[in-house]
């Protein structure tokens, strides 16, 4: 399923983006970018986002901005000043000059100050990005729940146009026995016009053509697995693969009654069935 979502959280301290897309995907495939100081937290940000979805290559951008200036500090580097030490005292020796080093002097060199960034509070930070989370799931969820029911609607319509090929096939599928039963007495009469007909034979063809041919479980389950559909699809939640499976299920139905069909009629019936199972297979990979 697709989806967008999007929240800017600001306050004196902190500003956080987070923008959420997806398009449609078989599994959940989580592609996630964000400041390098944070990324510490992205597991943290997988496992959340896994919590609210099930499906779908999403994207999530964050961007951080923190305006506070207490997580930065001077750094007195000790070292780095005794070694510029040594070498003016080494100066002043070889080339016979004052040694007239000042502090003041000596704090204007290089790396003996520097500005260093103090350890963040992981909680606070981890906090305010989960309320940026929070809205941004909440409205990518939305847009999903919004599409999610303009699916069920197509779907149940194009369940709806699967069950009338089957009652139309176990319709017409007593008038397939009649008539090869009606075909093989003219036949029968055809080949011996004075002999007497064997009742008991004719009778015995029709039955294994009957069992041969015979469709009423295929018929009994595309019907249940057709109800069970619809019925998942009104209960709503994370269904996409349940659903994947009765689709399945409901191919493989279809496949018998075409392999047993021997009747024109049927057989168009039979690959129109199968066409609008693909389609309905197509529409559950979007679903959640």
């Amino acid at each position: 399923m697709t989806g967008f979502g999007r929240s800017e959280i600001v306050n004196a301290d902190r500003k956080i983006i987070v923008e959420m897309k997806a398009v449609n995907h078989r599994y959940c495939d989580m592609n996630i970018k964000l400041p390098k100081k944070l990324n510490y937290f992205e597991t943290d940000i997988r496992n959340y986002i896994k919590d609210h979805v099930a499906r779908g290559k999403i994207d999530i951008f964050i961007t951080y901005e923190d305006y506070t200036k207490s997580n930065v500090c001077v750094k007195y580097n000790k070292d780095i000043a005794n070694e510029y030490i040594q070498y003016f005292r080494q100066m002043s020796e070889e080339f016979g000059i004052d040694y007239d080093i000042k502090a003041s002097a000596l704090g204007r060199c290089p790396e003996v100050f520097g500005l260093e960034e103090t350890a963040s509070d992981e909680d606070e930070i981890w906090s305010y990005i989960k309320e940026g989370l929070d809205e941004a799931v909440a409205k990518f969820v939305d847009a999903r729940i919004k599409e999610g029911e303009n699916l069920k609607n197509d779907l149940i319509e194009k369940l709806d146009a699967m069950l009338e090929i089957v009652l139309f096939i176990e319709e017409k599928s007593p008038e397939i026995i009649a008539d090869y039963k009606a075909k093989l007495v003219e036949k029968v009469n055809e080949l011996a016009a004075n002999a007497q007909i064997d009742d008991a034979r004719i009778a015995t063809e029709v039955t294994l053509f009957a069992d041969k041919v015979c469709v009423d479980e295929e018929i009994v389950r595309l019907k249940s697995h057709i109800e069970q559909t619809k019925n998942i699809l009104i209960e709503g939640g994370s269904v996409g693969r349940k659903l994947d499976f009765i689709a399945q299920e409901m191919n493989r139905e279809a496949n018998t009654i075409l392999s047993k069909s021997n009747s024109l009629e049927i057989s168009d019936m039979g690959i129109n069935l199968k066409t609008e199972i693909e389609k309905v297979r197509e529409q559950i990979q979007n679903i959640e």
